[in-house]
């Protein structure tokens, strides 16, 4: 199926402000009938079991988990990664999910240093999953995919046809400004193209303000309150075969989703972050598009706010 069709189904699938699961499309579903009998069929056991032998807090979970992929690699029949693991253990990116400051805050929990919250904890059991289990997932990190509609300030997941995440994004301003760190003044709106993710920096420990160039640890949130910056990667695209520095990372203040207010990159919550870095290894396909025209499930229209004057310039011209 070419590009343009698989976008278009994307859309009609999606609502403007929310993401509809295939069910909400169809409606509801019909349930079976009384005497109907489900059979379930038992999943495979893994090929290995894992207890944990201490609390791992997210500040040491990339080397803990890097060392279960040395140890265990060698002893399955399939190429063993962090991501495949993970997903074969998939409370692990529920933990890392809800390690998000605004949740802890919703539940009262103000928390000034994420990197001390616990990822496992001592006796949590990991599964290394069986070959047929493993290709199964395998295949479907194959077939995922990024995209990304700049004025629609949403990035879904997809996995061939199917939206598995959806997010609502910032993304850059519709203006330049001179960056100390380019040394130069650049265009700080994000550009559409096709490209695939090139880098993943697990570990930003370096923060520097673009129009300054001065390094900063802490950050001040929506609330007001200060913490240290967390430790969540950060993942870049080449868009067009050229970094454009376009990374897509959390962002601190959440209150900026949904505007045009980044210097160009595409930011997402704290926990949707951990949650997209997971189901976008290096090497997964990013289209970044500039659609304007949205095509809802019923076949109704919506058109987007031209927040960069593109349409309206290429009409001129």
């Amino acid at each position: 199926m070419h590009l343009k069709a698989v976008i278009s189904l994307i859309i009609a699938s999606c609502a403007l402000s929310t993401c509809q699961s295939p069910a909400d499309q169809t409606g509801a579903q019909e349930k079976p009938a009384a005497d109907t009998t489900i059979i379930t069929e038992t999943p495979p056991p893994p090929l290995f079991t894992y207890i944990v032998p201490r609390t791992i807090p997210v500040k040491s979970y990339f080397p803990f988990i890097d060392s279960l992929v040395r140890r265990y690699d060698s002893l399955v029949p399939y190429p063993l990664t962090e991501h495949l693991l993970v997903r074969a253990n998939p409370r692990i990116i529920d933990t890392l999910e809800d390690t998000d400051y605004y949740r802890r805050m919703a539940r009262g929990e103000f928390v000034y240093d994420q990197r001390q919250l616990p990822v496992l904890h001592q006796g949590d059991t990991l599964f290394i999953p069986d070959t047929a289990s493993a290709r199964v997932l395998l295949d479907r990190m194959a077939e995922t995919w990024v995209d990304i509609n700049i004025p629609e300030y949403t990035l879904r997941v997809v996995e061939g046809q199917d939206t598995v995440q959806c997010m609502t994004i910032r993304v850059g301003q519709n203006k330049k400004r001179y960056q100390e760190v380019l040394g130069r003044v650049d265009d700080l709106r994000t550009r559409p193209g096709v490209g695939s993710i090139v880098r993943i920096n697990r570990a930003p420990t370096l923060f520097f303000d673009p129009h300054t160039g001065r390094k900063f640890t802490h950050t001040k949130r929506d609330d007001g309150r200060t913490t240290r910056m967390p430790l969540i990667p950060w993942m870049e695209p080449e868009i067009n075969g050229v970094r454009l520095g376009q990374m897509i990372h959390p962002t601190t203040n959440p209150e900026t989703l949904g505007k045009a207010y980044s210097n160009g990159c595409i930011g997402c919550t704290e926990g949707e972050a951990w949650r997209l870095y997971y189901y976008a290894p290096v090497g997964t396909k990013v289209v970044i598009r500039y659609d304007l025209l949205l095509i809802g499930p019923l076949g109704d229209t919506t058109r987007l706010p031209d927040i960069y004057g593109w349409a309206k310039r290429k009409t001129e011209n």
